[in-house]
């Protein structure tokens, strides 16, 4: 399979290194510094690049018919924008906040939980997300799907970096050297707490997600998920 890496900084470059290890080619990685020639040659398209530039990039994918895998967050105001468009080429589109298999199991246990904790008003739920001092947006794209999640399956109806009102979920967003990604959910009451953490090591678990999304894509037509792929509806 032949992959354009759109974005070449440290995560386009593991994702590099784990395509090529599953058998695959790269024919574009386009940084700031080049142009979209080569896109045209690519099976699938890799996103991890900025906000500033993922919606000129996923838009040239779907300009080109080539399908886009995009991992990038801090754009998603205009996804519907992005979906409408791809509807309109007859693209193929994947983004998602984390690729992670483990975030996304810890995504659908965060929604189990947060169905059976709002039968119980005397508990209130709170997020922190840890991740290294390079990443641009506050709070990761992981952590509000996080809670999106609880918002969608509880009372609960916004989150917030600030002091939190009246059912709003309070997110702290910190940033701390070398942290992959440490995300932690937590139920509090008076008496005690419920917790569930994920806790990322390094970057190949988001890398070998992106790179079987991309795999998994091809020949497709339409908006998935990362709940597509691995089949967790």
């Amino acid at each position: 399979m032949k992959i354009a890496l759109l974005g070449y900084g440290r995560m386009g470059q593991t994702i590099e290194r784990i395509a090529i290890e599953r058998g695959h080619e790269i024919v574009l990685r386009k940084d700031e510094f080049n142009t979209y020639d080569g896109l045209s040659n690519a099976d699938v398209a890799i996103d991890f690049s900025i906000p500033a530039v993922a919606v000129d990039n996923i838009s040239s994918c779907f300009h080109t018919n080539v399908p886009v895998v995009s991992g990038t967050t801090g754009w998603l105001d205009r996804y519907e924008e992005m979906v409408t468009l791809c509807t309109e080429k007859k693209g193929a589109f994947l983004s998602s906040s984390n690729f992670s298999l483990g975030v996304n199991i810890f995504f659908e246990l965060n929604e189990y939980l947060a169905k059976m904790m709002s039968k119980f008003d005397s508990y209130h739920v709170d997020m922190e997300e840890i991740h290294h001092t390079r990443k641009l947006d506050a709070p990761s794209g992981t952590a509000i799907s996080l809670a999106k999640g609880v918002i969608e399956n509880s009372n609960y109806s916004n989150w917030t970096l600030d002091k939190p009102k009246e059912k709003q979920i309070h997110i702290q967003a910190l940033r701390i050297a070398d942290v992959p990604g440490t995300h932690t959910v937590t139920y509090h009451s008076t008496v005690d707490e419920i917790e569930i953490k994920h806790t990322a090591h390094n970057r190949d678990g988001f890398a070998l997600g992106a790179v079987i999304a991309a795999e998994w894509i091809v020949g497709k037509q339409g908006v998935f998920s990362m709940k597509d792929v691995l089949d967790l509806k």
